[in-house]
């Protein structure tokens, strides 16, 4: 199994961003996000900021290159859903990414020069050409799930389509994760 991180803007430029104070963020926090947040023991706060996130996907890429694809998106969720960091804001993510091990030099030369522009509206429009609409989207085998799905159920599906190609799936007591088995 191999975990293929894509980006998701929600409001892309020139959507206007929301207030976090507004009714419909309030309200989606309080009725949704933070009761299944707590269903599945995942720790999450509200972000007090709504941030312009193009220039932390095009840091990804960077990461990516680096190695560093998935402490690189591990750290940016932590700190946004967690700490309430302000994802938009270039020195914050300099600082993320060296907390991950990445050159901070090299990879604020990246962002600002906007070097990865190119290759972040490639991935949003293939995307847009999967018809990519929620957070998280998985595609097992011929199947597209979008949305939140059980873990059982999941690992259900990964099964069948593991028997259906003739693969051999993880080993008795292996776990996988979101970083692979």
């Amino acid at each position: 199994m191999e975990v293929e991180w894509k980006p998701f803007e929600l409001r892309p430029e020139p959507v206007p961003l929301l207030d976090p104070n507004g009714d419909y963020i309030q309200n989606a926090w309080k009725n949704s996000v933070k009761p299944l947040s707590e269903k599945l023991g995942v720790p999450m706060n509200f972000p007090p900021v709504q941030p312009r996130t193009h220039l932390a996907f095009e840091g990804f890429q960077y990461a990516k290159e680096q190695g560093k694809a998935n402490e690189y998106n591990h750290r940016m969720l932590v700190a946004f859903f967690v700490e309430g960091k302000d994802l938009g804001d270039v020195d914050v993510l300099v600082k993320l990414a060296e907390e991950v091990g990445l050159d901070g030099d090299g990879y604020r030369d990246a962002v600002e020069s906007r070097r990865y522009k190119n290759t972040h509206k490639a991935a949003l429009n293939e995307a847009a050409a999967q018809d990519i609409r929620a957070v998280p989207t998985f595609f097992i085998g011929d199947r597209k799930l979008q949305g939140l799905y059980p873990a059982d159920r999941l690992t259900q599906i990964i099964d069948a389509e593991l028997e259906k190609q003739g693969t051999a799936g993880p080993e008795e007591g292996l776990s996988c994760d979101i970083d692979g088995c």
